[in-house]
């Protein structure tokens, strides 16, 4: 009977702990940051699309909130965002001045927590 009741009390404590931590660091306890971020450039249309995988069940809360670009490591543009298009995976498009060799890295910054950098090397197709 003792070890049952000192079972039931470590799983109490347990669900203690994760349920102050939950309380405690909402945004944390939800946020992810982005999964993946795949680019596509278009050569002849100098346009470059950003499509990102970040899952979220609060789009309006937890969302991608900028996607900076670089262009040859200097800073290009940043786009600042309000929410997110969908839950998962969404696209984004940038007209993009870039020639064949330079590098363009691309990244997605999540609201609450993390980001994730990709690198282009922008190629004829």
């Amino acid at each position: 009977m003792k070890r049952r009741a000192s079972t039931l009390n470590l799983a109490w404590k347990a669900v203690s702990i994760l349920l102050m931590f939950c309380c405690l660091c909402p945004g944390m306890s939800f946020a992810n940051s982005p999964q993946d971020v795949k680019l596509d450039y278009d050569v002849s249309t100098q346009m470059l699309t950003v499509t990102i995988t970040h899952p979220s069940a609060f789009p309006n809360y937890h969302y991608i909130k900028y996607v900076e670009i670089k262009k040859a490591g200097a800073a290009a543009m940043k786009t600042a965002y309000e929410n997110q298009p969908d839950m998962e995976t969404f696209a984004y498009t940038y007209q993009v001045t870039a020639a064949e060799g330079e590098t363009l890295e691309v990244t997605a910054t999540c609201s609450l927590y993390g980001y994730k950098t990709v690198n282009l090397t922008v190629a004829k197709k």
